[in-house]
Parts: C-alpha cells; structure tokens; sequence
C-alpha cells in the first residue's frame, strides 16, 4: 500500500491504493460473517426442497436437481465467501486505482478517478475501532417505509496519522455522547 500524508488543523489527507492487501483488510475487519449452521441456513433449505421434489414428487427431476445444485452453490458461495469479495473487488474498474481520502470537520471525502464520496459526521451512526482501522456505520437516508437505510465503510489506520485517528475516535457517536 502506497501511502502520503498531509495534516492541517482539523483536517487530514491520506492517499493509497486499492490492491489485494487492502480489499483483504477491509473484508477481515468489517465482515460480520459467521460459519455456523444460520449461515448455511438457506442452503440447507435449498437442498432439502430439491431432495423432496426429486424423490416424493412427480416433477421434472432436473427442477429438483436444479434446486439441489443451488443449494450447493449457495453453501459453497458461504464457504467462500472471503475469496469470492476479494477477487469480485480486484475485477472491478476501481481496482489498482488511487484514493485520496480526507478527514475534516464536514466529514469523511474519498476521491478517485472513479468514485466521489462523502460521508457526513452527521450520518455516522456508529464507529468501531478495530485492531487495524475503523469501521464507519452511517445512514444513506430512509426508506418509503420510513426505516434506515444503513451503511458501512472501513478506513485503514495503514494511511492515517496518530493524529487522524484520534480525531475520527473523537467525531465518533459514542464520544460525543460521553461529552
């Protein structure tokens, strides 16, 4: 990860670049993933329709099979599913690109050739500080029903200064509740 940094009073400029090593970070530390049997709920259910279908119905048996082998590729995209990330982020246009992110009072900004993106200090929701970075829950507005429509981002401490991270700590929900 390629990285510079720029500190100014309140607000700080980091740049880096989206590879593998980064997207892997991003997954391991703000995927709530869990290998247990809810995950693999769905998958299961799949499966055992098909094995229905195929043996106590008089239906087409390659819709049961069909059935069957979804829910094989549902277990295994499970299974897989950090490798299955990972490569689907290093296939897309951003990939390899490089993002500068600044970190000021208005907000959280990340620029590339690709994408503009701003998240308010208003909308954050939520900020966990894990080993590596931070995870940055925040709103994208409601929905027609009126519930939350919620988001996150990671930033990774790789890029920041001492000094930004703090400053994230601080414009965090939680601290300013504690104010």
């Amino acid at each position: 990860m390629t990285q510079s940094l720029t500190t100014q009073a309140s607000s700080f400029s980091a740049k880096f670049t989206l590879d593998k090593a980064h997207y892997t970070e991003c997954y391991t530390q703000s995927s709530t993933l869990t290998h247990d049997k809810k995950t693999y709920f769905k998958a299961n259910i799949l499966t055992v329709f098909g094995l229905i279908i195929l043996f106590a119905t008089p239906v087409n048996p390659y819709a049961a099979w069909f059935v069957i082998a979804c829910g094989i590729l549902e277990s295994i995209s499970v299974y897989y599913h950090k490798p299955w990330w990972v490569m689907r982020q290093m296939l897309s246009k951003a990939s390899r690109s490089e993002v500068k992110l600044t970190i000021d009072e208005q907000g959280i900004l990340t620029e590339s050739f690709h994408i503009n993106n701003r998240i308010l200090w208003t909308d954050v929701t939520a900020v966990t500080e894990t080993e590596l970075g931070f995870v940055i829950y925040f709103s994208l507005g409601k929905t027609v029903m009126g519930k939350d429509i919620a988001s996150k981002s990671y930033i990774s401490k790789s890029c920041l200064a001492n000094d930004a991270c703090a400053f994230i700590a601080e414009k965090s929900p939680a601290s300013a509740q504690k104010k």
